[in-house]
Parts: C-alpha cells; structure tokens; sequence
C-alpha cells in the first residue's frame, strides 16, 4: 500500500513582503498545509516570522499550519502557538528539558505533535517517546543555516531515514516521517524510497526560482513519481 505523501511548503521561502499572495498561489496550486518555522534568533541565526505574523496569517487562511519551533525556549512559543490554533506543533529535543511534559501540553490541547532532531541526534532519543507523537521532523542539514547555498544533505540522510522507518514499522506506527533541508527534486526519490511520508518543500523542491509555483508543482509531481515506492 502506498503512503499518502504530505507536501509542506516552506513559507519563509515565499515572498515574505507579500505573504498573503504566496499563501493564495500555494492555495491555487492545490497545497493545504503551511510549514511555518518559528526561529528565535538564539537556536539559530534567524528569525524569518514573528508570533503576530503568523496570528495575521491563520486570520487569512485555512490551511493546516504545521509549527516547526526552533527555539531554546520551547514552552513560551508552544504556548503562544496554541493561542493562535494551529493544526500541528513541532520542537527540537536538543533544547528541552521536560520532554514529556511539551508532548503533554501539545496533545491536551488537540494538536498533533512532532520531535525535529537536528542531523547528529542519534534516534534512540526516540526510545520512549514515539509512541507518544505523530510525526518526527528529521532535519537534513543544520537548521537555520539555509542561506548557505553550498550547503549539501548529510552525507547519511538516507540510512537515518531508512533506520527510523524500521523503528515505526517494527512497533507498528503510524508515525509521519518529515524530511527538512535540500528536499530536492533530485533527493525526493531517493527520501520517499527511504520511509520518508512528509515533505518540507523549500527552495530547490518547490520555490524553484525562475519557474512559476505551477510549473514547479509539476517538476515536483514528476519527482515523486519517480519513487519506486509510489509505483
């Protein structure tokens, strides 16, 4: 049986001066999920969209957000994410201190929840834990750092992926699988045929430059379709 592949434009790779015209193009173009980096400028020298942006920009749609928090201080902005009823809420292990307790609050309030482990976190990070969320966010590159150009997928981005997919198989999951950083047309393939099951879509998967958004759904259509996986 195929898996369903959720597609989740990145939309700090829109055009962040007309964001509500990006999130309409993205719309037109069938997508319904927003992935949304919230950045502190501390977990990472960035900070693309600020808390009453995004609460502007869920007044304007109804697509899903998908809330990746990279931030040294989780609990403050998973909090200021559920004000705002967003659809899912993901944070990093590498900065919490009480685990649990974030995958709590998450779920108490009706949101799915996901872990992101940055490229060198080992999975066993997952031992107890992933029974317990939807999705783990596995990052590809160190995030953050997405202006460098030169920057490439870890050299093991598909044994990661490929291990995590045994994890969930093997305990009968139905845990997501997102892939975050240089999710290329040219790495899709390969990433889906791995387990992967969600897609983060920046500048080399769907804002593509030089292309239209529609022109770039279809490149990316024809990716997918190479997977063995989605034959």
């Amino acid at each position: 049986m195929k898996n369903k592949i959720i597609l989740s434009p990145s939309i700090m790779c829109g055009d962040l001066v007309n964001l509500e015209r990006s999130i309409t193009e993205l719309t037109n173009i069938g997508m319904d999920t927003l992935h949304i980096d919230v950045i502190d400028g501390s977990f990472s020298p960035s900070m693309p969209l600020g808390i009453d942006t995004i609460k502007r920009m869920r007044e304007i749609t109804s697509m899903n957000f998908d809330i990746h928090i990279m931030s040294n201080d989780n609990e403050f902005f998973i909090g200021e994410m559920l004000k705002i009823g967003v659809e899912g809420i993901t944070f990093h292990h590498e900065t919490s201190l009480h685990v649990d307790r974030y995958i709590q609050l998450i779920k108490n309030a009706g949101t799915k929840v996901g872990m992101a482990l940055n490229p060198a976190t080992p999975l066993n990070v997952l031992d107890y834990i992933l029974p317990e969320i939807d999705r783990v966010c596995l990052m590809l590159i160190n995030p953050g750092f997405a202006t460098n150009k030169n920057e490439k997928q870890i050299p093991y981005a598909l044994k990661k992926v490929a291990d995590l997919r045994q994890l969930i198989d093997k305990q009968e999951l139905a845990v997501d699988i997102q892939v975050d950083g240089r999710v290329s047309l040219a790495t899709i393939p390969g990433l889906l045929d791995a387990g992967a099951t969600n897609l983060v879509l920046g500048s080399t998967g769907l804002f593509i430059a030089g292309n239209t958004l529609a022109e770039n759904r279809q490149l990316l259509a024809e990716a997918i379709g190479k997977a063995a996986s989605m034959k």
